[in-house]
């Protein structure tokens, strides 16, 4: 061993000056010039140094390599130690272009394992009579609405029990089908949307959900699923992409590669090297080393450089992901067989067929199975498959190679037409809509061939014949290679996975330190309120009432501190998505997951917990002995962490934010009334003392109260048994006296906190996603298109823009680069940069930001934005629709908005109608919208609601973006039929589109194409087949020719990228421009007397029916909000059991004002939170909706805050009437209607006070954490924890300014405020202790009333007013 290392040591010292000259002759075969090989002291040296490496050890020999340096020489290099700069240079040698290179260097791999004999492994997937069914509600039962989700969940329940049957209905997904998938051959799957395409591949892999009934069965080379790991030999690729958004794409990649280690390659590159020893084979050292790296562990670099490489993505390794660039390919490498689902979507063609041509690459040369979706594929991307599986209503329709696909369908009496894309052939030639036109035979009469029929001739033509007879012969399992299927769960050692996940957990840390940073700057905020509040100076020790206060104080610090645990919340179920597939795709078990964020947020306990002890502990004047200090702050640690951990569980359990916002409502209430500060021990009934023993709030109560009030600086002895104040008051609260209470609480905290960590564990393991259920939208087709135009009339109208220009402010990272402008120039002289959106932003005015310049005009007069917005449609590439209201209603609530106001009712309906129509909706009429990619509609629909919500308003010019992406051939097509059918009525459409295929570009009538840098380049007519383009581009010399059957759009695109030079000198617009900018004679300029269609009032009405709408089918919102007032209102009820009745002593009063504290500050901080996502979702649909000129900003602000008041009516007096008579209030009129109303409003402003802080801030997370902050401070200043009396007086005018505040001093004095009875403990009656100790006066009451209604008016018109300023919309 030594003398190896000597050796090699003492070769490499004295090789290494010998001659350094370029070693590159005998890499590149090409260069076979005489002199190529002359210089043959360096093959020597390279001989002699190989020589070298072949006597090491094999372990050695696998960790080490030649390379050749930048200076020529060569070198022996170690493999785990390669540099960022030599990895760099590995890949340039290996793959310098991905498009070209890719190809020779993945031979290079297969040829080199071939040469001695080593195969790659490679799967065969077969499926057989596959099943799969599934159960739904059908008809209005689907619908979710307030009393569909009690019903469902009663029915549910009783269905449970099977006392009733579940009233859905089974739903066939796949019907009996059969096919093989083949190794080293790409299987393209084809078929119209709802087919059962992501079915069939999520069932191939493994993943299928398992709510849903399967029969059949799948085997990977003849095994089952059950005798390997599905999920790490085989790779599904969701059409939704699920990263998280702070890392890079780099830091993605290489987690990717770490959690999945090498595999088999270790072995098989010990083999390898083994019999090229022994056939004395030398291999290229550029391929040696990178096999080498991506073998051994610790090198995953290589690996991710090498996928950034030939996907394209090198260019932005090091951009966050937030963007859903990188299509899970990371996984593919490394796994044998490949399920992909529609990865095209949103990509452009070109993109796409880079990537499935790379894909294609491994697929043949290394052995690989694939089977990919692809939604609209190019010809050029449809000739790369070398298979074709097409599926129609869950049946196999053709399955066998592309070339016969086309003969199959001539054999039943379809033909593919000349100028159409084979793909977009094949999904619609199954459907009913499109089938006739591709019909040939002339002497028999076309009848529609249903799906079955297709796959019944499939069976008996020869293809299928073959397939299906392959079939009956079983696989062969000896031909299965021992390497083809993984039998491991995880790729790599227990260590590794936990040291992988730290470091991704302490990376997301530094990414998200904002959130640490802010949270430390509110608590030293809090700190320093509660610091001044407290003032030693102002907190006397003479008495209980004292004791009392400084009980409140460390009451403040603990329940601060347990809040400040609930940002966990919303950050843990925002990485939920990324976990869960991460965890299905078994990259590591959920604890190597869970054990980092627990251990990672100690040292942030110690922080903040520091911080909060730094500022408070001498200055409100706590016990000064420094142990005290320091047990103090344990305590305080301790509760950070047990906080931290039970919202961390309550996301594992919730999964889901509104659902996890209450449980933790619920959590935090029970431990809070039942910590022992609220209400004391002795007071809380025998059925809820277990709460008591089980809030871990109260062990630290307990702790912190013993540690404090058992000091010196209580010993005062009071009476003659010799207790101490400090005992005589912890006996009056129920605590317990008995030093060893401070350990008993720390370790009880201690237990919880690992309780609640090994429970998020565990419920991580157990619980998936919560499923999204997606209403599908089946879609009913009628027959009978009677053409008939639209009733109402409109003016047509041509836009002209002539040397228009738009510019925004440079942004910093360019100036920091030194560019001196301080404008950056998107459009040039005439339009669109970076793409055409920008310019159609531009023209339709809904450009929020940026400055533009030039001439825009409406059939010759200067454009006003007013006016346009009235005669203009503008559809948006994203669909933004309001989630809850049904398509029939979206589009009246639009025409009611739009059409001008003397449209009457009956008009406005027809009108609707026919848009429905021509827009081909009909079927949809009662489905919900839902949100995108969650529930409701699905893309294609989405958009042609999109194009409809627009044509309701009748106007003469449409602007459309992108109206096809993200839809496959058939989708696009029924959209372009849609906007073609616009046309035809006249109007002016302009599109923007990405990726047209010949149909969808031919559709269109002119052109107007730009390139980078915003100058155009085309601008004419297309002409029949596009012969206008295409004459004007082959006139140019260097243009090579359209090949036959090409996409001209295509070709147009490849053409001008090279032949831009020549081109610039050419340009025909100038004529067109003058023709239509002078107006034509005869015609006015636009006017309308109103800016909107309908009056103030009208738009109010119209919002109102809209918001009540959405409120009514929005369940998860409002069913969930009574649910949780009725449980909360138990709980308290029964608490509070009758405490209003007492009054004897001053104890009983607190409880009874701690009763009205919790109920207050809780429903009202639960309000305040779930109705911020609602606001932000709505007010998103708002911009759109403004921008249109649908309405202004008030109408909307109107609508969304009267719509409140009678749901939060309801609230009020479910709540009131279970409390007040659980609690025993007294019976009087007077005193349950003040009750109700403090109640009432009290609810009302908390809910307005979230809404306004959605309105107030770009969106509900950053909402949600401003609003917290005001929680926290309003409960120091509420009057509970101290009296006014005993505020300080240079903060008594934030009691004042504090809502929470006027509405306790509302209810106690309502209650208790003119009793005159005497209290047993404190000698004085009722009314006099309430104004001196708490400062309550009852002959206020009025005033308090009023203040609290101010207040919610407050609210509401800030929200108001901020809705209508305020504009976080960039474009």
């Amino acid at each position: 061993m030594e003398i190896a290392g000597y050796r090699g040591g003492s070769l490499r010292g004295s090789l290494q000056g010998s001659l350094r000259r370029s070693v590159s002759a005998w890499r590149s075969p090409s260069t076979s010039d005489v002199f190529g090989r002359s210089s043959r002291e360096e093959d020597d040296e390279e001989a002699l140094k190989w020589a070298a490496l072949e006597k090491l050890p094999t372990y050695d020999r696998l960790r080490k390599g030649i390379m050749t340096g930048d200076g020529g020489e060569i070198q022996e290099v170690e493999i785990q130690g390669l540099g960022f700069q030599e990895r760099k240079n590995l890949l340039e040698k290996l793959v310098r272009n991905a498009e070209e290179d890719n190809e020779r260097f993945l031979l290079k791999l297969r040829n080199r394992m071939e040469r001695v004999g080593i195969d790659n492994p490679t799967i065969e997937v077969r499926f057989e009579h596959l099943n799969i069914n599934a159960e739904a509600f059908v008809g209005n039962r689907g619908v979710p609405t307030l009393i569909n989700f009690f019903v469902n969940k009663a029915m549910w329940m009783l269905s449970a029990l099977h006392l009733v049957p579940s009233g859905k209905r089974p739903i066939s997904i796949l019907h009996d089908v059969s096919g093989i998938i083949k190794p080293c051959r790409m299987t393209l799957l084809l078929g119209p949307p709802g087919a059962g395409k992501t079915t069939l591949l999520l069932a191939l892999a493994g993943k299928l959900d398992n709510t849903l009934k399967v029969t059949g069965n799948i085997t990977y080379n003849g095994h089952g699923m059950h005798e390997f790991v599905p999920q790490r030999t085989s790779a599904y690729i969701s059409q939704h992409d699920v990263h998280i958004g702070e890392m890079t794409v780099r830091e993605t990649l290489a987690f990717s590669a770490r959690c999945q280690g090498v595999g088999t390659r270790y072995e098989m590159l010990t083999e390898l090297s083994r019999r090229e020893k022994e056939a004395n084979i030398k291999p290229d050292p550029d391929v040696d080393v990178y096999m080498k790296a991506v073998a051994v562990e610790g090198q995953e670099s290589v690996v991710t450089d090498y996928i950034l490489k030939i996907l394209g993505l090198d260019i932005c390794a090091d951009t966050m992901v937030g963007d859903a660039m990188i299509r899970g390919i990371s996984g593919g490498q490394k796994k044998r067989a490949l399920f992909m689902d529609e990865i095209s979507t949103g990509l452009d063609s070109s993109t796409t067929f880079q990537i499935v041509n790379s894909l294609r690459q491994s697929v043949h040369i290394l052995g690989g199975t694939a089977l990919i979706a692809l939604l609209q594929p190019a010809p050029e991307t449809y000739d790369l498959f070398d298979d074709i599986l097409l599926l129609s209503d869950g049946q196999i329709v053709y399955q066998g190679p592309r070339e016969n696909v086309l003969e199959f369908f001539e054999s039943m009496g379809f033909r593919c037409p000349e100028r159409k894309g084979v793909a977009d052939f094949l999904q619609e030639v199954t459907s009913r809509k499109d089938q006739q036109q591709y019909w040939v035979r002339e002497d028999e009469p076309y009848r529609f061939i249903p799906v079955n029929e297709f796959s019944e001739a499939f069976k008996s033509f020869h293809i299928g014949a073959k397939v299906y007879e392959e079939l009956s012969t079983p696989f062969d399992r000896s031909r299965n290679h021992p390497a083809a299927l993984t039998t491991s769960r995880y790729g790599i050692s227990k260590m590794e996975l936990v040291k992988a996940s730290v470091e991704r957990e302490w990376l997301l840390m530094k990414r998200n330190s904002f959130v640490y940073i802010f949270k430390v700057v509110q608590l030293f905020i809090l700190a320093l309120i509660a610091m001044t509040v407290f003032f030693r100076t102002k907190m006397p020790r003479n008495g209980l009432e004292d004791a009392t206060i400084f009980l409140g104080a460390m009451f403040l610090g603990l329940v601060t501190h347990l809040f400040n645990g609930f940002a966990e919340l919303a950050m843990s179920i925002a990485k939920l998505p990324v976990f869960y597939k991460q965890r299905d795709l078994l990259f590591y078990p959920s604890w190597a997951y869970a054990l980092p964020t627990w251990i990672l947020k100690i040292p942030i306990s110690f922080v903040e917990c520091g911080v909060w002890i730094a500022i408070t502990y001498y200055v409100i004047g706590f016990d000064p002995n420094v142990v005290r200090m320091f047990r103090h702050f344990l305590l305080l640690v301790l509760i950070s962490q047990v906080a931290s951990g039970l919202f961390r569980l309550l996301a594992a359990l919730g999964r889901d934010m509104v659902v996890a916002d209450t449980f933790g409502a619920f959590a935090q209430l029970v431990l809070l009334v039942l910590g022992g500060f609220i209400i004391a021990r002795e007071k809380i009934k025998k059925f809820w003392i277990w709460g008591y023993w089980a809030s871990p709030l109260m062990y630290a109560q307990n702790a912190i109260a013993v540690n404090e009030f058992l000091g010196h600086s209580w010993s005062k002895v009071v009476d003659s048994m010799g207790q101490t104040l400090g005992e005589q008051f912890l006996r009056s609260r129920g605590i317990f006296v008995d030093k060893n209470w401070y350990w008993i609480g720390v370790g009880a905290l201690l237990g919880y906190m690992v309780l609640f960590n090994v429970l998020f564990i565990l419920f991580l393991e157990w619980l998936d996603l919560v499923a999204q259920i997606a209403g599908g939208s089946v879609e009913i087709r009628k027959d009978g298109n009677k053409k008939k135009g639209m009733v109402l009339p409109f003016t047509p109208l041509a836009i002209t823009f002539d040397n228009v220009k738009y510019s925004v402010d440079m942004p910093q990272e360019m100036k920091e680069r030194g560019v001196t402008e301080d404008k950056l120039l998107l459009l040039k002289g005439v339009s669109g940069a970076f793409r055409p959106t920008t310019l159609m932003d531009v023209l339709a005015g809904r450009k929020t930001g940026g400055y533009i310049e030039g001439d825009i005009r409406i059939s010759g007069y200067p454009k006003n934005q007013e006016t346009f917005a009235r005669i203009s449609g503008y559809c948006e590439q994203n669909d933004i629709h309001s989630p809850h209201v049904t398509v029939y209603e979206s589009l009246l609530y639009s025409a009611w908005l739009r059409l001008p106001a003397e449209v009457d009712e009956k008009q406005r309906k027809t009108f609707v109608d026919e848009v429905m129509d021509l827009v081909e909706l009909n079927s949809l009429r009662g489905s919900l919208v839902g949100l995108p990619g969650v529930t409701g509609l699905s893309t294609e629909q989405r958009k042609r609601l999109t194009i409809a919500v627009e044509l309701v308003a009748n106007p003469s010019i449409i602007f459309m973006d992108e109206p096809t992406s993200g839809l496959d051939a058939r989708a696009a097509a029924i959209v372009m039929r849609t906007v073609r059918n616009t046309v035809d009525t006249g109007r002016t459409v302009v599109c923007t589109i990405h990726q047209p295929s010949i149909d969808i570009f031919e559709a269109f009538d002119e052109l107007f194409l730009m390139k980078r840098g915003g100058e155009e380049i085309y601008v004419g007519p297309l002409g029949r087949q596009s012969s206008h383009l295409i004459k004007y581009f082959e006139s140019i010399d260097g243009v090579k020719k359209i090949k036959e059957r090409y996409n001209p759009a295509t070709w147009m695109l490849e053409v001008t990228t090279m032949a831009q030079e020549e081109i610039l000198g050419l340009n025909f617009t100038e004529d067109l421009i003058k023709e239509l900018s002078t107006p034509p004679p005869g015609s006015k300029d636009l006017f309308f007397p109103t800016q909107f269609s309908q009056s103030f009032v009208m738009q109010c009405v119209a919002c109102l029916w809209k918001q009540h709408k959405s409120y009514w089918r929005n369940p998860s919102y409002t069913a969930t909000r009574l649910f949780f007032t009725v449980i909360i209102a138990l709980i308290f009820g029964t608490i509070f059991w009758d405490l209003g009745k007492k009054r004897e002593t001053s104890l009983d009063l607190i409880n009874a004002m701690g009763s009205m504290y919790a109920a207050v500050l809780f429903i009202g901080i639960q309000n305040a939170q779930t109705v911020q996502p609602i606001v932000d979702v709505e007010r998103t649909v708002f911009y759109r909706e403004k921008a249109a000129g649908m309405y202004s900003a008030l109408p909307y602000a109107y609508a969304q805050v009267l719509i409140e008041i009678p749901h939060i009516l309801v609230q009020t007096l479910l709540y009131g009437l279970l409390v007040y008579s659980m609690i025993g209030f007294d019976w009087t009129v007077a005193k349950f209607l003040w009750y109700l109303f403090f109640m009432f409003f009290t609810f009302l402003y908390f809910t307005y006070y979230g809404m306004m802080a959605v309105a107030m801030t770009p969106n509900s997370d950053i909402a949600a954490i401003v609003a917290a902050a005001f929680y926290a401070i309003w409960n120091i200043f509420a009057g509970f924890i101290i009296p006014r009396p005993r505020i300080p007086i240079w903060w008594r005018w934030y009691y004042w300014a504090c809502p929470v505040a006027w509405t306790l001093y509302g209810l106690v004095v309502s209650q208790f405020g003119e009793y005159t009875d005497r209290m047993t403990d404190v000698d004085e009656t009722v009314e006099n202790f309430l104004r001196r100790f708490l400062g309550f006066r009852h002959d206020f009451l009025p005033v308090v009333g009023v203040m609290v209604v101010v207040f919610t008016v407050l609210f509401a018109s800030i929200f108001a007013f901020s809705i209508k300023t305020l504009n976080f919309q960039r474009r």
